[in-house]
């Protein structure tokens, strides 16, 4: 099977299982938005939440990942299979260490992180103290989710690829009952998602370890943290923490900024953010998790031509997912969280200042999907300070930004600073890139992009005039919006393909492909 063949396989899958994974968030925000709407509790909950969160995306799916994979590939490539597994058992050992003691610390200093974090909370009554509460009961997430991330990193290299991503599914579940059943044995309800976080963080952990089993690396001790494979995970992950997470890094600092914005400014940005995450989780990190063990093998291998192809491959399917999405949240982003969220708690004027926030975001869909292909290219190259240098500057102009915007543009303009940022680092990624490892198909690539532009705007338009004939500030009548949104992201759907194919778009006729030969095996 081709390379190409065997990402676009894996993306598949990875979206699939993540798109199940997505319904259910959405499920579960709607669930957190009908019971708890937006305000103190909600605020403090999204805050305490986005600190164990916010070490995920750093730690785990972020630094450890980049870092691990690509000395893993290595290994399992040069080495063979038993050297593999000792460095697996190695590293889940002493991240289960490392982890215990982050957790701890984290739970008896949760008053400072909350107080440093998210200092407008110290205002109002009660909001601080909560915040802090939920925080010490899901700070233990971190540990479970480390430790599911370099489960991860191990199946996706033996390229498996669906359990990790379909795990995500049971974290939801588990809030949802949680917040259903539980609520009523707290004195304040929304403790119940807190543990509902928990439990959740621990069905993803006892999800992995069979099916590591299975495939021949059973996890148990190993004390041998002297490796040079160790010491290279290390010397990799420790520039990768800010490499990779700098988004996210500026997603904490907008929380941060929003605290000191009106009451319900942080849980406007985390239900936007939420919906960002949806087109971006599906695929952006399905297509960047299905070329990272590709690229990773490819330069180990020494096969820089290879990589080089992948790395454009993957790009190009990102640009042809990524833009249509873009066009697609802007123009519906009203309509979504009329749709999905208000009612209950959740008003109107709280859909629409969502809305705003996720229009602000959707701009950059496709600057951050790019930065994270473009990240694990360095590390797949043993270079570890240029994705630095780059973050940090994106980070002084998210920054910047955030303090210029907030005021005239409250938490839109922190939004919009965050999409600004995000194509700041981008432009200097792929320049950077291109001076490394020379030209990586760049012609093809504005190609894909300027049809993907083109066939994106009809698109757009057809989606915005079906929306526009529903009256989305009246609250109920579900089945008319759903249906009428549905029908619109369908319609608009394939209008996009077929425009894209009368363009001759080389990523629509290798999808179109893929989809015939599924559709003949069926």
């Amino acid at each position: 099977m081709s390379e190409k063949r065997n990402i676009a396989r894996a993306a598949g899958i990875l979206g699939s299982a993540t798109m199940l994974s997505r319904i259910m968030g959405m499920v579960r925000d709607m669930v957190i938005s009908r019971l708890f709407g937006a305000g103190l509790a909600t605020d403090a909950f999204f805050a305490a939440f986005q600190i164990p969160n916010m070490l995920r995306r750093f730690f785990a799916e972020g630094a450890l990942t980049a870092a691990f994979v690509p000395t893993f590939s290595s290994t399992l490539s040069q080495r063979g299979d038993e050297k593999a597994r000792e460095l697996a058992n190695t590293c889940f050992t002493l991240l289960t260490i490392v982890m215990a003691a982050i957790t701890l610390a984290g739970i008896l200093l949760s008053p400072v992180i909350v107080g440093l974090m998210f200092p407008g909370f110290k205002a109002e009554p009660g909001k601080f103290e909560l915040a802090v509460l939920l925080n010490r009961l899901m700070f233990p997430y971190i540990f479970f989710i480390s430790l599911v991330a370099l489960c991860m990193g191990v199946l996706n290299t033996l390229r498996h690829f669906f359990t990790p991503a379909i795990s995500t599914v049971f974290l939801n579940i588990s809030m949802i009952l949680a917040a259903l059943c539980l609520r009523g044995f707290f004195e304040l309800p929304i403790t119940a998602l807190a543990v509902g976080v928990l439990i959740g963080g621990c069905i993803q952990l006892v999800m992995q370890l069979p099916v590591l089993w299975s495939k021949g690396f059973p996890l148990k001790p190993n004390f041998n943290f002297s490796s040079p494979e160790i010491r290279s995970i290390a010397l990799l992950m420790l520039p990768s923490v800010f490499g990779v997470g700098v988004y996210y890094l500026n997603i904490t600092v907008s929380a941060i900024l929003a605290s000191l914005l009106p009451q319900g400014s942080v849980s406007f940005l985390f239900y936007a953010q939420r919906l960002f995450e949806f087109p971006q989780g599906i695929f952006t990190v399905s297509v960047a998790q299905a070329v990272l063990p590709s690229m990773s093998r490819q330069a180990a291998e020494g096969d820089i031509d290879g990589m080089k192809e992948t790395l454009s491959f993957g790009v190009r399917l990102t640009l042809f997912i990524t833009i249509p999405a873009m066009a697609g949240l802007m123009v519906c982003s009203t309509p979504i969280f009329s749709l999905i969220f208000m009612g209950g708690a959740f008003d109107y004027a709280t859909a629409v200042s969502s809305a705003t926030a996720l229009l602000y975001y959707s701009l950059g869909l496709s600057f951050v999907a790019l930065t994270r292909v473009l990240v694990p290219v360095f590390y797949a190259l043993k270079d570890t300070k240029t994705p630095v240098y780059t973050a940090l500057m994106a980070f002084i102009v998210n920054l910047c930004l955030s303090l210029l915007l907030m005021g005239p543009l409250k938490h839109g303009g922190l939004a919009l600073a965050t999409t600004l940022s995000a194509f700041c680092n981008m432009l200097m990624l792929l320049w950077l890139l291109r001076l490394k490892i020379g030209s990586f198909g760049g012609n093809r690539i504005m190609t894909t992009a300027l049809k993907s532009a083109a066939a994106s705007i009809p698109m757009a338009a057809a989606v915005w005039y079906s929306c526009s004939l529903v009256d989305w500030s009246q609250s109920g009548h579900k089945l008319l919006k759903g249906s009428v949104l549905g029908v619109s992201i369908v319609c608009g759907s394939a209008l996009y393909m077929l425009t894209v194919k009368l363009l001759r778009s080389e990523e629509a006729i290798e999808a179109l492909s893929l989809l015939r030969r599924k559709l003949k095996r069926g």
